[in-house]
């Protein structure tokens, strides 16, 4: 199989070479029983591997048992792994199954496998050696054959260092590594993953795919995304969401970025010497988007500000001084409506309300 096929068949997107890259590995791996340790940080995709490598695998007609060991509190995740026997501890009525007998045959997927507690990780340690292990409360020994692979967002090796994690397990674990890069590293994938989310969702969704503007990907290529793909996704969902025009553009995205990020980073976009005047444009455009952003919200606080002194103003004047709170709400509609040059949108941002409450106000003052 290429290595196209095998993203087309397990979702795995991205034609950057660091992708392509783990694929081969895992495509390679997937048909041993050697243990894997996939690293990165939260939203990489880890998880996606480790069901490609299992897919891959000749255990791809057995179980794939997933487990959040973050998840799972400390006292009940060796219970939850290696099952327990009937009156074994408080509440257990009838004997159980774990995780690893439930995956015999199969694999088991650790997710987060740096937070499993130093006691269940001695326990681990012995069934990835020996393939054997026994129930909370049983004296007699269970034998499976179980595929282990492993995740983390954490660097294993610190762990180790300050004794958070058992070196012996450590290096039993990572048989062989997989390190997922960061969104950021590799942005080409940033353009293949977005149109397919917007698909996703809109196919899920029963709604027309609505169309993105080469600016707007622009803007989604050059952000660095903290989230990585779990925050692309959720950026693009909720835009869509929201959209009413079915053009997703700059101004669809920009209030879903987190406003530190965007103002840090983007306002810091690299300059390449061999870029299109045109792209130089664009990137300008962005870092004047942001800004614009910045001085919104540094001019709502003044508004604020002075919407206080108003009416602290008001109450230390006589009351045939008094002005209408209308009085003054239509002024600072007005004041901001001029200010944007009537982009309704941003007089919105500016005042602190929703656009739908500005157009009811517009309409109310009858204002045009």
């Amino acid at each position: 199989m290429k290595i196209e096929e095998f993203q087309k068949k397990f979702g795995i997107i991205g034609k950057s070479h660091e992708i392509r890259d783990l694929v081969d590995i895992a495509m390679q791996v997937a048909q041993s029983d050697i243990s894997v340790l996939i690293t990165g940080e939260s939203g990489v995709g880890k998880e996606i591997f480790a069901q490609a490598i299992h897919g891959f695998s000749r255990r791809a007609n057995k179980e794939l048992v997933s487990v959040n060991c973050g998840a799972i509190p400390e006292g009940i995740l060796e219970s939850e792994l290696f099952g327990h026997k009937k009156g074994s501890f408080t509440g257990s009525t009838e004997d159980r199954k774990g995780y690893f007998e439930v995956a015999d045959g199969g694999t088991l997927f650790l997710d987060e496998i740096a937070e499993m507690p130093l006691t269940t990780q001695v326990k681990l340690l012995r069934v990835l050696e020996t393939q054997e292990f026994m129930r909370l409360g049983s004296e007699t020994v269970t034998k499976v054959d179980v595929r282990i692979i492993a995740a983390t967002n954490k660097d294993l090796q610190r762990e180790v260092d300050s004794k958070k994690f058992r070196n012996d397990l450590y290096f039993r674990l990572k048989a062989v590594s997989l390190n997922i890069p960061p969104l950021r590293e590799r942005r080409g994938d940033i353009l293949d993953l977005a149109p397919l989310f917007i698909k996703n969702y809109s196919n899920n969704n029963r709604r027309t795919p609505p169309q993105i503007t080469h600016e707007a990907e622009e803007l989604l290529a050059n952000y660095n995304w903290p989230g990585n793909i779990r925050e692309l996704k959720n950026v693009i969902e909720t835009s869509i969401a929201l959209n009413r025009t079915g053009t997703l553009d700059v101004d669809s995205f920009i209030p879903l970025l987190t406003e530190k990020r965007a103002d840090d980073e983007l306002r810091n976009l690299p300059v390449h010497l061999n870029r299109s005047a045109e792209s130089l444009d664009r990137e300008m455009i962005y870092r004047a988007l942001i800004e614009i952003k910045k001085d919104l919200n540094d001019l709502k606080q003044i508004a604020d500000k002075n919407q206080n002194d108003i009416n602290n103003s008001a109450i230390s004047q006589s009351m045939n001084e008094v002005v209408p709170l209308e009085e003054v709400e239509k002024r600072a509609i007005l004041n901001a409506i001029n200010f944007t040059k009537y982009n309704r949108r941003r007089a919105a941002q500016m005042l602190g309300i929703s656009e739908r409450t500005l157009y009811r106000k517009l309409k109310d003052y009858g204002i045009e």
